[in-house]
């Protein structure tokens, strides 16, 4: 798993930071939001995340490492492995990473900590995403059976109006010539 940010652990020892995050992520794949401190939201995010991108492999490796990251021996935990990667994986497969969104709500009335809502981010990818995605992959398909059309039409258009102009020229001078005669 990622490694921890420097300085004192949300715990006490490492053991107890691990167990922590596993209770804090299993929390967050079932109920899809958590309302938590700042700092352990910003410790959860990464752990969370790299959840989710096991979970969109979907192989057995990754559903065995997934579970043994969220407490392999409980049976609620094998409930939210199977809920991570039937539900939640697939919503999450055209997204490239940021499945997690962390909000800052202000402080706990008790203690003055500073409190976040960190929440699965379960809308799909911009839609104007893939709107261009798609257009870029027409307008590439479409490119190399219609650049020799094009480009034989933009060359006739620039001959007819090259022709246009110097028929115009010539009707221009032969009238100035007449109106120099007359």
């Amino acid at each position: 798993m990622p490694t921890p940010a420097k300085g004192p652990r949300l715990g006490g020892g490492a053991a107890h930071e691990r167990l922590m995050l596993a209770n804090l992520a299993a929390q967050l794949f079932e109920h899809k939001q958590i309302t938590t401190t700042v700092h352990k939201a910003k410790r959860l995010r990464p752990y969370a995340e790299r959840l989710v991108t096991f979970a969109k492999r979907g192989d057995l490796a990754s559903r065995r490492r997934v579970q043994a990251a969220i407490a392999s021996r409980s049976r609620t935990n094998k409930s939210i492995v199977f809920e991570l990667f039937e539900n939640i994986a697939p919503v999450m497969a055209n997204r490239d990473g940021g499945y997690t969104r962390i909000t800052k709500i202000g402080n706990r009335k008790g203690d003055n900590a500073p409190m976040a809502v960190i929440s699965l981010v379960m809308e799909p990818v911009s839609p104007k995403q893939a709107v261009v995605a798609e257009a870029e992959k027409a307008a590439e398909k479409a490119a190399p059976a219609t650049e020799a059309p094009a480009e034989e039409t933009v060359e006739a258009q620039v001959e007819e109006t090259t022709e246009a102009q110097v028929e115009e020229t010539t009707e221009t001078e032969a009238k100035a010539e007449e109106t120099k005669e007359a």
